[in-house]
């Protein structure tokens, strides 16, 4: 964050000094809510929790080198307190139901308000530059492809992971200094108004929207309210900003009347202003394509796997050429760009020959289509066909339409050809993802419903071949990374026994 005084500090949040002997002190570092974390020259946020509250971890963090404590009550060391009336925030998915004196939104309103002034200041004094981030999926993916093809004109601040709502996006954006000259978030959304929020915490210049799928469909109750929900992204563009919109949805590519900005067009779309030709696979399912900007066309093969990642990254290089990076250097960034976030379509290959792709972290319809598509392509490259494997859970928060959504899964792994589905959980939608194999394909034991992941490991360990490609992905609730971790680590281990 910009240095501040502890005195300005809590005039920005609207807060009270409590047993604050200097309150020019200050804060030179960044903003940490995990007390372990703690270095010298930070600030500590004292946020309950469902298990824990930070406010009886103030005198630790104090200790480790922290300037103070923004908190909700005095602690007994230097603090910055808020009233719990001080402010709300959007409910997104921080889970916020343990706080019933709203002491936790209070601290989290704050941090807020800090946020936005440190990243107003530094984009007025240095020159900052806000990248926002959204769609129904591939959120993670493109941040990651953005602090890549960035990275060469300057430092990137991004966020670790999906730290994408209303705790680890102001978190994220303190993490921004005077050295920093990007900031590239990702911003999430479980209803209208989410975005907006979110975009008044670190105001971006440039916006880009992915696409409109069915995440979060059980929230929104529509496509129609996710694509009114995405646009606020681009309607909190100022007129001298960049919308990057996805030519190939017709929904994000309407968002072009919402916003007062430029907009550049992105897709395989003969009419995108920036976009892809020749697109092909290797046998690791890695895309290979065309580049075309400008008048220019350089060509690009992507270490990241997927299909699907193509898209993601054209609108990467949007944003790298609006901020002043040449197509050769983009084309060379995306080229040499790797998956920075865990569990997201990382592929590894054990001792014993077993690819896995461990795309754990989350799942909605839109993201497990691609990655079944992923899996088929690396199982189907390279001298002779392997034998595929989908390990698959249930996909979180898609309302009166998940038992549908979960059928038309099980349907996709049939005709794409898949050799083995193992659909993990005893609940209506994964009934429903079995179910769907076995209607459409007269699987049979191809496609296998168990009731937990020990299940699933445990036939894995007893069917499971060197060669075989396996795909592991579910919402994150689920956890099935269990199950990639294992093979990984069973792999390992029957190598160490070889020896």
């Amino acid at each position: 964050m910009i240095e501040m005084t502890l005195r300005e500090i809590a005039d920005v949040v609207g807060g009270e000094l409590h047993d604050v002997p200097d309150p020019q002190a200050l804060v030179t570092g960044s903003v940490e809510f995990d007390s372990r974390r703690i270095g010298p020259g930070d600030l500590f946020l004292a946020l309950p929790g469902a298990n824990s509250d930070g406010h009886d971890y103030a005198a630790n963090a104090v200790e480790a080198g922290a300037v103070a404590v923004l908190a909700a009550r005095p602690v007994g060391v230097p603090a910055i307190v808020v009233a719990p009336d001080a402010g709300t925030v959007p409910a997104t998915s921080v889970a916020l139901s343990h706080d019933g004196d709203g002491s936790g939104a209070a601290v989290l309103a704050a941090l807020a308000d800090l946020a936005r002034v440190s990243t107003e200041r530094l984009a007025e004094r240095t020159g900052l530059t806000v990248v926002g981030v959204t769609g129904s999926s591939g959120k993670t993916s493109t941040k990651d492809l953005l602090a890549a093809v960035l990275a060469p004109l300057g430092p990137v601040v991004a966020p670790p992971g999906s730290f994408n709502n209303e705790l680890g996006h102001p978190w994220t954006a303190l993490r921004a200094d005077a050295d920093t000259k990007f900031l590239a978030l990702e911003m999430s959304a479980r209803g209208v108004g989410h975005i907006a929020a979110l975009a008044r915490i670190a105001p971006p210049r440039i916006g880009v929207v992915l696409n409109v799928g069915t995440a979060h469909l059980g929230e929104f109750g529509s496509r129609e309210a996710i694509a009114q929900a995405k646009g606020e992204l681009v309607e909190a563009l100022p007129a001298e900003g960049l919308a990057v919109l996805n030519a190939d949805d017709p929904n994000v590519a309407a968002m072009a009347s919402r916003t007062k900005a430029r907009v550049v067009m992105v897709g395989l779309s003969g009419d995108a202003d920036i976009r892809a030709t020749d697109v092909t696979t290797d046998d690791q399912a890695r895309a290979r394509f065309t580049l075309h900007a400008g008048g220019e066309s350089v060509p690009v093969q992507l270490a990241v796997h997927g299909e699907h990642q193509v898209g993601n990254a054209l609108s990467a290089a949007a944003v790298a050429l609006e901020c002043g990076a040449d197509l050769a250097t983009v084309a060379q960034a995306l080229s040499g760009a790797t998956a920075a976030s865990a569990r997201r379509m990382d592929v590894r290959t054990t001792p014993d020959g077993i690819t896995v792709i461990n795309d754990s972290y989350n799942a909605n319809p839109d993201s497990v289509r691609a990655a079944l598509k992923a899996l088929v392509t690396l199982a189907e490259s390279g001298p002779e066909p392997r034998r595929s494997w989908a390990v698959l859970g249930e996909m979180g928060e898609l309302g009166d339409t998940s038992v549908i959504e979960h059928d038309a899964i099980g349907r996709l792994a049939v005709r794409l050809d898949v050799d083995r589905l193992i659909v993990v959980g005893t609940g209506r939608p994964s009934r429903g993802m079995h179910q769907g194999a076995v209607m459409e394909g007269s699987w049979g034991e191809e496609s296998i419903l168990v009731p937990d992941i020990s299940a699933a490991i445990a036939l894995l360990d007893d069917e499971i071949a060197a060669g075989d490609v396996v795909l592991v992905k579910a919402s994150k609730a689920v956890g099935l990374w269990a199950v990639a971790e294992h093979l990984t680590r069973a792999g390992e281990g029957s190598s160490e026994a070889a020896r």
